[in-house]
């Protein structure tokens, strides 16, 4: 059974190592320090096993689950797991909009 949606993120490409840092500085305090990140491994670039954000390691992983193509797992130790919609980059605002109005409702 798919988990619910907990958020929206518009990267502006799939690299992961350059969109990754803006994502984690934009998350609430209440999260949390991020220390596994999940993406789809068909959808974003290849990446690393792990990355330095912020001076803090955070483990990287990729899956090829096809029943959450559009979406990246944030876990932080004893704060919990998010999953968050990801709005493909090429997505006009116009689409992208109720795309993300949903998401932050709690309706994928």
């Amino acid at each position: 059974m798919p988990r619910p949606i907990d958020g929206a993120w518009w990267p502006r490409s799939y690299d992961l190592l350059a969109e990754l840092p803006s994502l984690l500085a934009g998350l609430p305090r209440a999260w949390g320090h991020i220390t596994s990140v999940t993406v789809n491994g068909a959808t974003w670039s290849a990446v690393p096993g792990r990355m330095l954000v912020s001076n803090q390691v955070v483990r990287l992983r990729r899956t090829v689950a096809a029943s959450a193509p559009h979406t990246i797992v944030l876990l932080a130790p004893g704060r919990g797991r998010w999953d968050l919609l990801v709005v493909p980059p090429d997505t006009t605002e116009e689409a992208a909009e109720p795309l993300m109005a949903a998401a932050a409702s709690g309706h994928d």
